[in-house]
C-alpha cells in the first residue's frame, strides 16, 4: 500500500477545480494510493463518485465568507485519526487551513495548489490581501504548485510563493471519457433538436469570472447558428434576460455528449487558471474561441485549433466566431484534430497523475 493522502479542497461542486481535485483522488486510488477526501464547505457534487472509487468524504461543515475555529478543530480531529504522510490542498481558503492545521497537527508533506491567476470569488476584490496571507504563511508549506504558468508567474511576481518552491502541474483531462463521437453526436443533436444549424457550446459556472456578457454580446453580433449554455450560477436570471434566444441548459452531467453535439466551443472568461472545460473542449475534438486568460493560451493554439481573443472585447470575440463558422468544414476538422492531438499529448490525466505522484514521492524522500 502506497502512503496515506489527504486531499483538502474549498468545496466540493460542479467547478473545474474541484473536478479536478476528484479527478485526482480516483486515479490516485486506481495507482494504489489510500486518499481521503476533505471540503471545508458542505459537498453539492461529486461525493457519489468519490464514494464508488473507494475515497473516504468528509466535510468540515463550513459556511462560505465566515471564518470558524470549528473548522480548525475538525480538520485537525480528522488528521489525527487519519495520520496522512501528505496533506495536500487546493484552492485559497483550503490552502490557508491546511497551513495553519500543520501547526497543531504537523504531517509530513503539505503542499498547496494554486488553480487561478487570482483567487478571488467576488468581483472587485483585490488579490493582494490573499497574496500577503500566502506569503506570510509560505513557510509551512513544502511545495505550491500553479496549474499553469501564467498562475505561476502571477504569483511568484506578487511574491505569494518563494520560487524555490514553485512548480507547474497542468489540469489533467480524461482523453477517454472526452472524445469523438459520431453516434453521441447525432443522438444528442436530435434529442436537443438543433437540426442541421451550427451549434456553439459554452459550459461553466454562470458567474462574473466567465464574463458570459462579452460572450452574449458577440453572439447577438453574430446572428447566426445555436448558443447552448451549459451550467448555473448567481447570473443566471440576468444572463436569461439579456439573452431570451440562448439556450440555458442548467447544470448537466452529459456534457461528454454535449461538446460531441456541437460545431464549436466558447469561452470568455477574465479569470482564469488552466480551464477544464477548455481541455474537455480539446479533448472532444471541438474547435474553440476562448479569450486569452490565464492558461488558455496553452490549450488553444492559436489558429490552428481555435481563436485567442483578448478578454471583454466584444468585437474581437464576434469576429473569431464568424471567422470559425464561415471556415470550411474540413477546415473545422483539422483544427478540432490538432486540439484533440495537443490535449492527448501535454494533458492526459494519467500523466499529468503521474507528475503529481512524482512530486509527492521526491517531497517524501
Amino acid at each position: 500500500m502506497k502512503p496515506r493522502v489527504v486531499l483538502l479542497s474549498t468545496n466540493l461542486a460542479a467547478g473545474g477545480a474541484e473536478i479536478q481535485v476528484a479527478l485526482l483522488a480516483r486515479a490516485l486510488l486506481r495507482r494504489g494510493w489510500e486518499v481521503s477526501v476533505v471540503s471545508l464547505l458542505e459537498p453539492s457534487a461529486l461525493t457519489n463518485e468519490l464514494h464508488t472509487a473507494g475515497a473516504a468524504v468528509h466535510s468540515l461543515g463550513m459556511r462560505p465568507g465566515a471564518a470558524n475555529p470549528v473548522g480548525l478543530a475538525r480538520l485537525a480531529a480528522i488528521l489525527r485519526k487519519i495520520r496522512p504522510q501528505i496533506l495536500h490542498c487546493h484552492m485559497f481558503h483550503a490552502n490557508l487551513l491546511g497551513r495553519i492545521a500543520r501547526l497543531v497537527c504537523p504531517v509530513p508533506v503539505l503542499i498547496s495548489t494554486l488553480h487561478s491567476i487570482r483567487e478571488t470569488s467576488r468581483a472587485g476584490e483585490g488579490a493582494r490581501s490573499r497574496d500577503w496571507l500566502y506569503r506570510l504563511t509560505d513557510p509551512l508549506a513544502d511545495a505550491t504548485v500553479a496549474v499553469s504558468e501564467a498562475v505561476a508567474r502571477r504569483h511568484a511576481e506578487a511574491r505569494a510563493v518563494r520560487a524555490r518552491k514553485l512548480h507547474i502541474i497542468p489540469n489533467g483531462v480524461d482523453t477517454v471519457r472526452f472524445h469523438p463521437d459520431p453516434e453521441a453526436r447525432a443522438r444528442t443533436r436530435g434529442e436537443l433538436s438543433v437540426g442541421a444549424g451550427f451549434v456553439w457550446l459554452a459550459a461553466g459556472r454562470l458567474m462574473w469570472k466567465k464574463d458570459y456578457i462579452t460572450m452574449l454580446r458577440a453572439f447577438a453580433a453574430t446572428r447566426d447558428g445555436v448558443l447552448l449554455i451549459a451550467g448555473e450560477g448567481p447570473q443566471e436570471a440576468e444572463l436569461r434576460a439579456l439573452a431570451p434566444d440562448v439556450r440555458f441548459l442548467g447544470q448537466r452531467n452529459d456534457i461528454p455528449e454535449l461538446m460531441n453535439a456541437a460545431d464549436a466551443f466558447l469561452l470568455s472568461s477574465t479569470v482564469e487558471g488552466l480551464p477544464m472545460a477548455l481541455l474537455e473542449a480539446a479533448s472532444s475534438a471541438l474547435p474553440c474561441v476562448a479569450t486569452n486568460a490565464g492558461g488558455a493560451a496553452g490549450i488553444v493554439l492559436d489558429g490552428r485549433s481555435g481563436f485567442l481573443v483578448p478578454p471583454g472585447d466584444v468585437d474581437a470575440f464576434a469576429a473569431a466566431m464568424r471567422r470559425l463558422q464561415a471556415a470550411e468544414a474540413e477546415t473545422r476538422r483539422r483544427m478540432g484534430d490538432a486540439a484533440r492531438q495537443h490535449a492527448c499529448a501535454r494533458y492526459s490525466l494519467e500523466a499529468v497523475v503521474t507528475r503529481w505522484e512524482q512530486l509527492y514521492e521526491g517531497l517524501l524522500a
